[in-house]
């Protein structure tokens, strides 16, 4: 097991990640942050709460979504799905997604089929906290990105999370 991030880098990528987003969104009254259940909105909450923290004048809209049924890989097996929670429209808006990793893109397409039930927004950026380079399988990528990292199909990246995991770190295993 190799340490990608510690508790104190994570803290610094996540306050990077909020500044990135106000230098590309200005005006946040026309931006919605939307968290991807179920861990992206662990990185999402935090966010959130440092652009509060840098801009307390601002409302910030902010949801989550779960794509459990927009997934291509779930066909024939149950699955329990998460809370969807978007009390605004995303109509016409700069929306950014929010994951903690981002590897074959899969779970992104399947957050942008799920978002357009919502509305059609002017905008759709990705920000995520690991970027697994050279994994792809579908031509997304972050416009956000905490770490971009190279690895190869059998690695595993595991982001713990304090709330969750009891410690936070992101790790190769």
């Amino acid at each position: 097991m190799k340490t990608i991030l510690s508790a104190e880098q994570m803290d610094l990528s996540i306050q990077r990640l909020a500044h990135q987003m106000l230098e590309n969104n200005q005006d946040l009254e026309n931006t919605v942050i939307i968290g991807l259940q179920p861990r992206g909105i662990f990185l999402s909450d935090r966010i959130v709460t440092a652009l509060k923290s840098i801009v307390p004048q601002q409302k910030i809209q902010y949801g989550r979504l779960d794509i459990t049924f927009y997934r291509d890989d779930v066909r024939n097996s149950l699955h329990i799905a998460n809370t969807t929670d978007i009390p605004f429209s995303i109509e016409g808006k700069s929306v950014i997604l929010i994951d903690d990793v981002l590897y074959t893109g899969r779970t992104i397409r399947a957050a942008l089929d799920a978002l357009l039930d919502f509305g059609r927004p002017a905008k759709v950026s990705l920000c995520v906290l690991i970027d697994r380079r050279f994994s792809r399988e579908l031509p997304i990528q972050p416009d956000f990105a905490g770490k971009a990292i190279d690895t190869i199909i059998t690695d595993k990246v595991k982001v713990n999370w304090k709330e969750k995991d009891e410690k936070d770190e992101v790790v190769l295993v």
